[in-house]
């Protein structure tokens, strides 16, 4: 490169700690590709994850407008040189890639490209992914490609780290979604348990009331008025199962909004009240998000299921880049360090590493008696 080897290391560190920040897939896909352009000077780059149906699961292109991408039309097949990266798992480096045999054309609206370099991205011996680059900013030599035997070893050693940086953004995508699902098949207990108690009740109170008309009927009046309140509480516990079990809406709601509407169906679906303020919050990394959300959760679990609280208050607030959360009832408390010696955790260790997994920190405040409060900190972004 023109910049010689050492501006070129450090170029290769600078991308591979752009790709370490981020944990979802799509969000690694496009740094990688932001940072290949980038590395070599290259006027275009693209990305494609194969599917197992000579497609594309996910293809995610750099230097090209979003006008010009939806005017391209349909994700390409895996065919041509495109082809060739995936099964034979070698690099390409061409001097024109219009003039190689294997080339089959590109849609009308697709830029014009010369000169190419393009390799598959590799998890052992899976080929997870082929990652290209066209038109490199440079003069040509005559019938050469302006791409580098170093370019190609710089795209190489990104090519290997972008591997890893994928694997673990699919790790945990996967880990995200079980934690979800087993969150879901919580609630979905707890309010299956909640809805069975009301209308336990409400047929009691039925059987009761139809025992009175003849005999009492002022008694079986009341009685049938009890069974309209264990309806109406039967109803909102069943609209309550109906929210609660739609996976939060994070992506297109936000935390704030998220957890407001969390919060406003707990307060329907307890006794306890269970209150709401949030103040000058902005928006948050998505895992960090994720992660306050869940911890939030578990706090509300404890508070509601086991503290006996008749008030717990949920705080949102903004702090500096980052955010506190902080969940407060006034319910029986505990001694935090009786519980760790006990073996009961109260989800007290999930909630420590889903802050930690995040970058932020935990702190439990707790006494027989006089409550707890969770805080949970995070940096942002």
């Amino acid at each position: 490169m023109s910049q010689g080897p050492r501006s070129g290391l450090y170029a290769v560190s600078a991308a591979l700690l752009a790709m370490s920040r981020h944990l979802e897939v799509r969000d690694v896909l496009k740094t990688i590709v932001a940072s290949a352009r980038e590395l070599l000077d290259a006027q275009y780059a693209a990305l494609g994850v194969p599917d197992d149906h000579g497609g594309f699961a996910q293809f995610v292109v750099d230097g090209i407008s979003d006008a010009q991408w939806k005017a391209i039309g349909p994700l390409p097949r895996q065919h041509g040189i495109l082809a060739a990266m995936l099964h034979e798992a070698r690099p390409e480096r061409l001097a024109d890639v219009r003039k190689d045999p294997r080339f089959e054309g590109w849609p009308g609206a697709h830029p014009d490209m010369s000169d190419f370099l393009g390799l598959p991205i590799r998890d052992g011996d899976e080929v997870i992914g082929a990652l290209f680059l066209a038109n490199k900013n440079c003069p040509k030599p005559d019938g050469g490609c302006g791409f580098t035997e170093d370019d190609e070893e710089l795209l190489t050693i990104l090519a290997q780290h972008a591997a890893i940086a994928l694997t673990n953004a699919r790790l945990y995508e996967r880990s995200r979604e079980l934690t979800i699902t087993e969150e879901r098949s919580r609630l979905a207990h707890e309010l299956h348990d909640a809805v069975s108690q009301k209308l336990f009740s409400l047929r009691l109170t039925a059987q009761a009331a139809a025992a009175l008309v003849d005999r009492d009927p002022s008694r079986a009046k009341g009685e049938l008025q009890q069974v309209a309140a264990l309806a109406a509480e039967a109803a909102d516990e069943l609209r309550a199962a109906v929210v609660e079990l739609r996976p939060a809406a994070l992506d297109e709601d936000g935390l704030v909004a998220t957890l407001r509407t969390h919060i406003q169906v707990l307060d329907r679906a307890h006794s306890a009240r269970v209150t709401f303020s949030s103040c000058g919050v902005r928006a948050l990394p998505a895992s960090q998000e994720e992660a306050v959300l869940r911890v939030a959760q578990e706090a509300l679990h404890n508070a509601l299921r086991h503290s006996g609280a008749a008030q717990v208050d949920v705080t949102l607030e903004r702090d500096g880049q980052g955010a506190v959360l902080r969940v407060t009832d006034d319910g029986s408390g505990f001694e935090p360090a009786a519980i760790r010696s006990a073996g009961r955790h109260l989800g007290l260790v999930s909630m420590r590493d889903r802050s930690s997994g995040v970058g932020g920190t935990l702190t439990v405040k707790s006494a027989p008696g006089k409550g707890t409060t969770i805080e949970m900190e995070v940096p942002g972004g």
